[in-house]
């Protein structure tokens, strides 16, 4: 054990052998479970002995392989969605102690163990025992609405119903707002209805949907508009969808190239854009304690769309059904 941490750890099999096993990404949609060396946690960070890890979407364009990424991965890296225990604690943590179940920031978490800054761990109530709590993805919805300005009485549209559209769809219908959702997948659909969508919208004819929101708002458009697919047809459907004044909010991962924006409908319509990806650590778990209390209060319910869980060494097949979506499929599960 390192100096500076606490004799305080959980008994495991990994903590005896000093060793556990670790997904890495050897190529381009290839991967191994590796057995590696446990990591120590220093002077302000945890361990946490992982219970699993969320599979997000944002993994995908490295798992492809681009010219700009470097194989073999880190130990457990592109994983950052995790959840546990804690079984060790570095030298002057405060407020966390071994046995806490927490959500954690971190991100080599396709792993049985990963280390975190105790200032981006946050500790999961009792009444959470037993229950999947991937932090990050729930608490970037809770960013999301929070930075949407969602009211009772707006219109809002949700371009996009994977894991995050749905959330958003309860959290929106919560608030007072009427929910116009727009998806690929009549499955998608069906979840949006059960989390409170107004009215759906399949997502296949560009201004057939668009003539559709008019009709619905009665000309006007939307209030909100949320797109949260990652595509440029998607973002353009977004603006098109947004009333004068009103609001666009990117959710979507724009991660594949670049993107064209009609500016003259941007500029015409005067709407403001909000891109909610957060890049501050302490907005994210701001969000991920928010998320815990939601879900803790029964507020949220999220747990009908962790829809697939497979163990570490089925990592490539977890994020392949990302990628493919099959019928049925919204979020995928990793367990060490």
């Amino acid at each position: 054990m390192s100096d500076g941490v606490s004799a305080a750890v959980m008994d495991g099999e990994a903590a005896n052998t000093g060793t556990m096993r670790a997904a890495v990404v050897t190529g381009p949609g290839q991967m191994a479970v590796r057995q590696v060396g446990l990591p120590e946690p220093g002077p302000g960070q945890v361990r946490v002995r992982l219970e699993g890890c969320g599979v997000c979407a944002s993994n995908l364009t490295p798992w492809e392989g681009p010219e700009w990424m470097q194989f073999p991965t880190e130990p457990g890296g592109l994983g950052h969605e995790g959840w546990g225990v804690v079984d060790a604690v570095g030298d002057g943590v405060q407020g966390l102690a071994v046995g806490d179940r927490v959500a954690a920031l971190s991100y080599h978490a396709y792993a049985e163990y990963d280390i975190a800054d105790a200032d981006a761990v946050v500790r999961l109530p009792d009444s959470l025992k037993g229950q999947p709590f991937p932090g990050e993805p729930l608490g970037c919805a809770m960013n999301i609405f929070r930075r949407s300005g969602i009211e009772a009485g707006q219109t809002v549209a949700i371009i996009g119903i994977g894991f995050l559209g749905a959330i958003l769809t309860r959290l929106c219908t919560d608030a007072g707002a009427r929910v116009i959702a727009i998806s690929r997948r009549p499955f998608s659909l069906d979840v949006a209805r059960r989390m409170g969508a107004a009215e759906v919208i399949p997502m296949e004819d560009h201004n057939a949907i668009i003539a559709q929101v008019k009709d619905l708002t009665g000309g006007v458009f939307c209030d909100r508009v949320i797109e949260a697919v990652g595509k440029q047809w998607p973002l353009d459907l977004a603006a098109e969808l947004t009333r004068e004044r009103g609001r666009l909010i990117v959710a979507g991962y724009h991660q594949d190239g670049p993107r064209q924006v009609n500016m003259w409908l941007w500029n015409w319509r005067g709407i403001d854009v909000i891109n909610a990806h957060e890049r501050d650590p302490k907005t994210y778990i701001d969000g991920i304690r928010q998320a815990v209390e939601a879900v803790a209060s029964g507020r949220l319910d999220p747990s009908s769309l962790y829809t697939h869980s497979y163990s570490l060494d089925r990592l490539d097949e977890a994020l392949n059904a990302t990628r493919d979506r099959p019928d049925g499929f919204l979020k995928a599960l990793v367990t060490p």
